[in-house]
């Protein structure tokens, strides 16, 4: 993830007080469409934990899916060699 100051990111003051301490989520519109939002910290972690938890669900799918036709998965290391990692 990028880190970038308010100042930088050019978020009013108002704004960021409004999200960081209120909890509010904010869209920011360009051209008359939704370009970004900005949420507080605590709902930037809350879809982290979520997309873990789908990542984690797929994996054991795709597991499962393996197993169930005589597959086993690759070792981590050995498919960080394949790929030139």
């Amino acid at each position: 993830m990028t880190t970038m100051s308010a100042s930088r990111a050019r978020i009013p003051p108002d704004a960021f007080n409004r999200v960081a301490y209120k909890g509010e989520r904010i869209r920011v519109e360009r051209r008359g469409g939704p370009s970004v939002f900005i949420i507080c910290e605590e709902d930037a972690a809350l879809l982290e934990a979520l997309e873990d938890r789908l990542d984690l669900e797929e994996a054991r799918e795709a597991l499962a899916k393996m197993k169930a036709k005589g597959q086993k998965p690759v070792a981590w290391e050995k498919a960080k060699a394949a790929l030139g990692l």
